[in-house]
């Protein structure tokens, strides 16, 4: 071969391979791009911040992201950060949080995740509208979760996430202990728009209402006593749910219209009252109950180990507590709480305020010296 024809063999592999890496360097800039588009919508959607997470868990940039879905109020923010903060430490999967608060939070919540511990996280925070809620809560004294609104953003996921197929929701009271990526894989039925814990199953036992008997079945939230209720033709001894922990196929929920469902329930309680009146836990439950009625895949146990919260003794023993996925403080007496059980467990997640407005209330303090 002379030497004229090896020259132009070279100098066309070198172009080749000049062509490969600007198509290369092309694809991931616009990879770049597409992650720094913010979105927009009723709920006022802000952009994405963004920090390389390098020295801790390299996330690989194929991999699929998973949504997290979870609210802050201002009472209660403690526990959002100590949540993110678990579920973080526990992954290398490319999680992103949507943390959904109120316009009055935002700085105080901004100014913890700046903290070292959490500069590593991907994150979005998404103003709530309350006009959403509009005619569909009822303002009752006896019910303190109707006067607290993010505690309906879980009925709003799709607008919430709006570019995502699947999420995650999870309350505020939680710590995670394994790897996220295990609940997001939870298999769903098709047809079914969501996959709950049920109040059946085996990890939790039953919680006891005074004066309404054992709180594990549909009986226990929903009045049917009341016509509408009776013609839905739905077993009062069904198993409940749990709706703290979730995991959401969005576009099933979208096809279904399940937000537009679970505001019809809403309206109509606010006109009949169509709620037990022993309601037990949260007056977000009931329309999901009623929307979701054997209509739901289920998750696993250990991913929603719950009542933590529900008396000051220790109900599971320490091996349990320590084996649990999920440990879940729902109830009265929360982890940052005087008379919280395991304690210790969720504190270890926790990450003090710098702003110094939100304090642990402990047994061994002296309440007075609590800012």
């Amino acid at each position: 071969m002379s030497f004229r024809k090896v020259s132009i063999i070279i100098w066309v592999l070198a172009i080749v391979l000049f062509l490969l890496v600007l198509h290369h360097n092309f694809l991931s800039l616009s990879s770049l791009l597409r992650n720094e588009v913010s979105d927009s919508g009723i709920l006022g959607l802000q952009p994405i911040d963004f920090v390389a997470d390098i020295h801790q868990h390299p996330v690989n940039g194929r991999q699929e992201e998973i949504p997290v879905v979870i609210a802050a109020s201002e009472d209660r923010l403690g526990g959002t950060i100590a949540a993110i903060n678990s579920i973080h430490h526990n992954t290398r999967s490319n999680v992103i949080f949507y943390i959904v608060t109120l316009n009055s939070t935002e700085d105080h919540l901004r100014s913890w995740l700046n903290s070292v511990s959490l500069k590593s996280i991907r994150y979005k925070i998404v103003n709530f509208d309350t006009k959403l809620l509009e005619g569909k809560v009822k303002e009752d004294p006896d019910q303190g979760e109707s006067m607290k609104p993010l505690t309906f953003a879980r009925f709003y996921l799709p607008i919430l996430v709006p570019s995502a197929k699947k999420a995650i929701y999870m309350d505020d009271d939680v710590i995670v202990q394994g790897d996220i990526l295990a609940l997001y894989n939870t298999p769903l039925k098709p047809g079914h728009a969501a996959a709950f814990s049920e109040d059946c199953d085996s990890t939790s036992t039953k919680v006891i209402i005074r004066g309404a008997g054992n709180q594990y079945n549909y009986i226990g939230y929903l009045d049917y006593k009341k016509e509408r209720i009776r013609k839905l033709s739905m077993k009062a001894s069904t198993c409940s749910f749990n709706p703290g922990v979730f995991v959401a196929n969005l576009t099933e929920w979208k096809r279904q219209n399940v937000t537009n469902q679970l505001e019809k329930w809403m309206k109509l309680n606010v006109e009949e009252g169509l709620y037990s009146r022993t309601l037990a836990g949260s007056i977000t439950t009931p329309p999901l109950l009623i929307v979701f009625y054997q209509q739901h895949s289920t998750i696993d146990p250990m991913w929603n180990v719950r009542h933590l919260g529900s008396s000051a003794g220790k109900r599971y023993s320490p091996q349990f507590v320590k084996a649990a996925k999920l440990l879940h403080w729902n109830g009265h007496f929360k982890p940052w709480g005087r008379a919280a059980s395991y304690a210790d467990v969720w504190e270890k997640w926790y990450i003090p305020d710098p702003t110094g407005k939100f304090s642990l209330i402990r047994r061994h303090m002296d309440t007075s010296n609590i800012k």
